[in-house]
């Protein structure tokens, strides 16, 4: 089953924010989208998850395909504990409401921490953990429904390097449990290494280099030749953000 955008665009004030957008993710892959910010990335995940609607092309879901969003500031509720946020898609969500017991919902929370290594933590609040407990329990909440297209919005955004290694690799670890379709917005090469199979970068709404990690890091493409070095000289004009 494959998650495909297909010849998207979406227009702000006469401006197409993206410009024909084209690409694929199989089962068990994930695709990273690089590029300045402004680029379109994050209109692209709204879209991609049903929040925008697009003005030309189209997104085609596999077939009973559940969504879910990994959110760069966790947005979990502040006023609920670690299980009812977890809990919530599967008490609140029209289609799921009254599907499981009390008892079934409480199992399945415990599976979801257990998966991103934080057993135990129910009870407490999302001011008492660390910005790091924190994303882990955003990603347990988005995989709380077992869905089949996951989409990260910058989800090492301002960690320390270590807790994005850490980050990183339960990304990496969530897709082969869910053997789910992954889309990760990211500007740190870092996760575009240890977590990305594939690389598609936009740059003023257009598509400037699509292929595969490897591809990007030997920078043959002047685009991701300047994103990897960090050259301020390229095709790429840093006025334009």
């Amino acid at each position: 089953m494959t998650l495909e955008v297909k010849n998207l665009v979406k227009i702000f004030n006469r401006r197409k924010v993206l410009n024909n957008i084209s690409f694929k993710v199989e089962n068990g892959q994930t695709l990273g989208v690089v590029g300045f910010s402004g680029s379109g990335k994050s209109t692209l995940l709204k879209i991609i998850s049903g929040i925008l609607d697009p003005d030309g092309g189209e997104v085609i879901y596999p077939e009973n395909s559940d969504i879910a969003m990994a959110f760069q500031y966790s947005a979990l509720f502040d006023f609920l504990n670690v299980y009812d946020n977890i809990a919530f898609p599967l008490v609140e969500r029209k289609d799921l409401r009254g599907k499981y017991s009390k008892e079934q919902i409480t199992q399945i929370v415990k599976e979801k921490l257990k998966m991103v290594g934080l057993d135990g933590i129910e009870e407490k609040y999302p001011s008492e953990l660390s910005g790091g407990m924190q994303k882990r329990v955003g990603f347990a909440r988005a995989i709380v429904t077992n869905p089949q297209i996951i989409l990260y919005d910058e989800p090492t955004a301002g960690l320390d390097p270590v807790t994005s290694t850490l980050i990183e690799d339960y990304i990496v670890q969530l897709k082969k449990d869910l053997n789910a379709s992954c889309v990760v917005v990211t500007h740190q090469l870092s996760t575009i290494k240890r977590a990305v199979d594939n690389v598609i970068m936009l740059y003023q709404g257009n598509a400037v280099f699509e292929g595969s990690v490897d591809e990007l890091l030997m920078g043959k493409n002047e685009y991701a030749r300047q994103f990897v070095s960090a050259a301020i000289d390229g095709p790429m004009n840093i006025a334009s953000k």
